[in-house]
């Protein structure tokens, strides 16, 4: 790992154990149209209409003309049509991953395995940790019941301690001794997301504690990952991560 993460992860993890805890619209006043109603009442009484219906009955024929003239006002409103277009543009806004998104951990039962690391071999280990509950899980035909996760406990310059956890609907048996069965972390946390391999973590981390500075925000002395994509199968350059950071 670069020299970034590592005094992050020690400034934010100093203990051992882990639990987490995340139209206006216009209206048209009524009184203009009153204002409108009114005005044609007295047009009519000042226009006798007998009169305008009795000679000028062919008088009307030309009326139909100006009625000529008002078919086309309507087709120039066809260009709004061509207007609807625009709101498509919105659409690739929705792509963006989520950073810093506000939510609540629900605890999972999960399998998990006690690991040690030092920086420079860390995602090695990592991957041999989730080789071995795989093993295990898979030796006895039980399904991961959700996305592996990395659960880190403490940290110092040269390395760090972990729980490596998949997620479970029935209890595996003939545990070895660095592993057991719990619950994942729950509570308040923020969620970020990290694309590429795990060495480039540092960058993800570091706009971590940025965000965290700016919103003035206090983090627990913990924090997860979860894995979207299978680490064991998946290029290290094309991992998928969900950073959890609990809140106090």
């Amino acid at each position: 790992m670069t020299s970034f993460f590592r005094p992050f992860l020690a400034a934010m993890i100093p203990a051992a154990a882990i639990t987490l805890c995340l139209s206006g619209a216009f209206a048209q006043s009524p009184t203009p149209a009153p204002a409108a109603s009114a005005s044609p009442s007295p047009a009519q009484a000042t226009s006798p209409s007998p009169a305008a219906s009795a000679s000028p009955s062919p008088a009307t024929s030309p009326s139909p003309a100006p009625a000529a003239s008002a078919s086309p006002s309507p087709s120039p409103t066809a260009p709004p049509a061509a207007a609807t277009t625009p709101p498509a543009t919105s659409a690739p806004v929705q792509t963006a991953d989520p950073f810093g998104q506000e939510m609540t951990l629900e605890p999972k039962r999960v399998v998990m395995a006690k690991g040690s690391a030092n920086w420079d071999s860390a995602f090695d280990t990592l991957i041999d940790s989730f080789k071995a509950l795989n093993a295990l899980l898979d030796k006895q035909g039980i399904k991961p019941a959700g996305n592996p996760m990395i659960v880190y406990t403490s940290t110092d310059d040269t390395g760090f301690t972990f729980l490596a956890e998949i997620p479970i609907d029935q209890d595996p048996k003939n545990l070895t001794k660095d592993m057991s069965i719990g619950k994942s972390p729950e509570g308040k946390a923020l969620k970020f997301v990290h694309r590429g391999s795990y060495d480039n973590m540092d960058n993800t981390y570091e706009a971590i504690t940025n965000h965290l500075d700016d919103k003035k925000l206090e983090a627990k002395d913990t924090f997860i990952e979860e894995y979207l994509t299978d680490p064991l199968k998946t290029a290290e350059d094309k991992l998928v991560i969900n950073v959890y950071v609990p809140l106090k």
